[in-house]
């Protein structure tokens, strides 16, 4: 039995949600290991529409879910999404909820920040949700954090919030901002202190001996491989380390216990926010793409830039992430297309480069290089096996494979959770 690691091969919005869903049925625990409440997931079961962004998906299947110690926890918006979930008739208690003492808060003053920065007319718009997750890592990093397990402490809360302060304060008022109240800070804590609480655990522990058990773990991640802090479009970034490498760290579990890495990859290339994406298409190519294929953020509902698909970019996820096997997604979003592009390598000052540089400036440079496939007239939307597919979509997922170096262990046909054909198991292999 394998325990299996989800993770976005692109900048986000792959599709990981229905696939965790999918997964989620064959596995005995779901954890949460990077990412906040920034990260939109859409489930789709028996048409009822569950959208998280912070609770594991295996909530909805009843599945032990986690929140690993990687993840910084908006404990405001726990309670309104456990509340959410509940409303919609799904069972959550602490048998099935798990929260990491050690996790480190987002609160409404890094929310606060993050949109300040965001709108500065003078500084570099990174395209964040504006959720404080930046401002919540940054906490954690300069050991100022006001973590879970500091709720239950009510007596020395106070001291911490002050520490936090002193260094929040001075930021506001070289903002010219109004500093804020410990007493304020203090009272937003201790009024959701009575709803997380409850579910805060050892996560680790809980962890280390379902492994021992022999018990199938799956890791759940947020955002995309290409968001990562280290190895993604720096400084167009998320703030956490977004590559399977983090779901260890994340959840308090050595990387031996990671046995197989399942990289969520669409069909065609799409981003939320700012920085570089060489197969942008800003004509009637990225107004289709986006229109059939619904690309509009889960968290912000904000419009999503639309292109080819950049085999460069995947095959470099491939390898910073150690991707055993790749579930494609949207195929039937390029139903009915003429012809398909895919980006095979670019051209970077009169040189052919065969994979994304790390430099700023190089990135916006860059242009693509593509090879043309022909399309295909007959929908793939719904099939269930490899026959059911057109020819020409068959080749084109073969071509993917080739160029990214990476099988296709799962394809996925439309937003159901049934509509998926398995190449191979991600759990047995």
């Amino acid at each position: 039995m394998a325990n299996v690691v989800v993770v976005g091969s692109q900048w986000g919005d792959e599709g990981k949600g229905k696939i965790v869903d999918w997964l989620s049925e064959r596995a005995d625990v779901v954890v949460r290991y990077q990412g906040g409440h920034n990260a939109g997931h859409t489930l789709v079961i028996d048409k009822k529409v569950y959208k998280l962004s912070l609770l594991p998906s295996g909530l909805v299947r009843g599945k032990l879910s986690v929140i690993g110690n990687g993840v910084v926890v908006d404990p405001v918006h726990f309670a309104e999404e456990l509340k959410k979930l509940l409303d919609q008739g799904v069972c959550i208690t602490p048998d099935v909820l798990m929260v990491a003492e050690n996790a480190p808060l987002s609160l409404s003053l890094h929310k606060e920040l993050d949109a300040i920065r965001e709108g500065a007319n003078g500084g570099l718009r990174i395209g964040t949700t504006k959720r404080g997750i930046g401002p919540a890592y940054e906490d954690k990093v300069g050991r100022r954090a006001i973590r879970v397990m500091d709720l239950a402490e009510p007596d020395a809360l106070f001291e911490k919030i002050e520490r936090l302060l002193l260094h929040h304060n001075a930021l506001r008022r070289g903002l010219g901002i109004k500093e804020l109240d410990a007493q304020k800070v203090h009272d937003e804590l201790t009024g959701v202190a009575k709803t997380i609480l409850p579910f805060m655990g050892q996560v680790w522990k809980l962890l280390d001996g379902y492994r021992r058990q022999g018990k199938r773990i799956l890791f759940e991640g947020a955002q995309g491989a290409l968001l990562d802090n280290d190895h993604g479009t720096y400084p167009f970034v998320t703030s956490s380390n977004t590559v399977a490498g983090q779901a260890s760290a994340g959840s308090g579990l050595g990387p031996g216990a990671i046995d197989y890495v399942l990289g969520i990859t669409k069909a065609y290339t799409t981003r939320v926010g700012e920085g570089p994406f060489p197969t942008e298409q800003e004509n009637e190519i990225g107004q289709f793409l986006g229109e059939k294929g619904n690309e509009f953020g889960v968290v912000t509902g904000r419009k999503r830039r639309c292109g080819w698909f950049d085999a460069v970019l995947v095959r470099q996820s491939v390898r910073t992430s150690g991707i055993n096997g790749i579930a494609l997604t949207k195929l039937d979003v390029l139903d009915g297309l003429e012809e398909i592009r895919v980006c095979v390598g670019y051209e970077l000052d009169g040189h052919k480069i065969d994979f994304f540089p790390a430099s700023m400036g190089a990135q916006a440079r860059v242009k693509p290089v593509y090879e043309t496939l022909e399309g295909w007239k007959d929908t793939t939307a719904g099939a269930k096996s490899w026959a059911q597919l057109p020819a020409q979509a068959v080749k084109y997922v073969r071509y993917i494979e080739e160029l990214i170096g990476s099988p296709v262990a799962l394809l996925s046909t439309s937003p159901e959770r049934l509509d998926t054909i398995l190449v191979h198991d991600p759990f047995h292999d």
